[in-house]
């Protein structure tokens, strides 16, 4: 009997970690949105946003409009961030994040913004619809 809860403890340990390395997406393009809360207490407020996902599955690319959120992520639930506005760093800073299904959830703490980005349907290739 106490062989079946060590396998049944070691099942749990491997699928915990798992998920803590998980990421909802696989790599590509997805029609998402960017969700900002600038105050602690306030409703974010949600606008489109192109999302990308590399192949390394540690980074992602949030486009809206012209202002790019470069996001490294860390296995460590941390993550680093870049604002571009074309080629003009605007921003960065590093901050805690996490999943919660289908979106990622980071704040930065020193201005106390809340960010969401909400991923949505897979894009089709280019050239093709």
């Amino acid at each position: 009997m106490r062989r079946g809860i060590g396998s049944i403890a070691v099942a749990a340990a491997l699928v915990a970690a798992a998920a803590a390395h998980a990421q909802p997406a696989a790599p590509g393009r997805y029609d998402g949105e960017l969700c900002v809360a600038t105050q602690a207490a306030a409703t974010p407020t949600c606008g489109t946003a192109d999302v990308d996902f590399a192949a390394s599955a540690d980074r992602v690319s949030v486009r809206v409009a012209d202002i790019v959120y470069r996001l490294q992520l860390h296995p460590t639930h941390r993550l680093d961030v870049v604002t571009l506005h074309g080629r003009m760093q605007i921003d960065e800073f590093d901050a805690a994040y996490d999943w919660v299904g289908t979106t990622l959830r980071f704040g930065d703490p020193a201005k106390d913004v809340r960010y969401e980005v909400r991923i949505g349907a897979r894009r089709s290739r280019p050239g093709r619809t």
